[in-house]
């Protein structure tokens, strides 16, 4: 099994990253880390990391199909990361609205104390009547892409915009030919996580340190792996 840790490359191609994210290696600030477990509620939780083979994917459900028609009216852009005002203004917003501690700002998430950046990574822009409502926010290999951050407006919380930004990213890998969609990790008992597996639960793929592999979503596994 791979040992947790984290690695702050100078410098990192995009086939780079691929390799690390087929590790089970994820973005953290400015380094490459994994990890095994988190803490939670005075408890060690399992976590498990996620992809989806884009080339794969099931056709969307009823619920999904759902999501991308209530917000075809929002304006969307993707262009590369540029962290502005604007930016800062909705993520004060959205932290506020959440029940867990995210970073304090947006540049803190992406680049902790430093000021540049490592990473090949995108925004996506939602807007309404031209304001900001939604930020997605994805880093870009040569075969995958990694989710990296999302956030709203809560007053659009009913157009469950995070899962809309998730669908987009998706709608851009698979437009660029991109194999693989990292979106993070999963947690055993800790469903706060779950909803990452709404884009197709039985096709997502879920690396197992143990045998330092990936392999389809198989809860009984995790369950029998999160005990031990």
């Amino acid at each position: 099994m791979i040992e947790p840790g984290i690695f702050y490359p100078s410098h990192l191609t995009g086939t780079e990253l691929d390799v690390f994210l087929a590790m089970g290696w994820y973005r953290m600030g400015q380094g490459i880390f994994t990890t095994h477990g988190i803490f939670q509620q005075e408890q060690i939780f399992r976590v498990f990391w996620l992809r989806y083979n884009l080339q794969q994917l099931a056709p969307y459900k009823k619920s999904t199909k759902k999501i991308i028609d209530n917000n075809l009216h929002f304006e969307v852009t993707i262009k590369s990361l540029a962290v502005t005002e604007e930016m800062e203004a909705l993520y004060e917003l959205y932290r506020a609205g959440v029940d867990f501690e995210p970073a304090s700002n947006v540049k803190q998430w992406l680049y902790e104390a430093g000021s540049t950046n490592v990473f090949d990574t995108y925004t996506i822009e939602i807007r309404d009547g031209g304001a900001l409502i939604a930020v997605g926010i994805f880093d870009k290999g040569k075969k995958a892409i990694a989710g990296i951050m999302n956030f709203y407006n809560p007053l659009y919380k009913k157009y469950s915009l995070g899962k809309y930004l998730m669908l987009l990213k998706i709608k851009y890998a698979q437009e660029k030919k991109i194999k693989w969609y990292y979106p993070g990790y999963i947690v055993p008992g800790y469903p706060k996580f779950d909803y990452k597996l709404f884009v197709d639960k039985p096709g997502a793929e879920i690396f197992i340190p143990e045998a330092n592999a990936w392999q389809l979503h198989d809860q009984a596994l995790l369950n029998q792996l999160s005990r031990r």
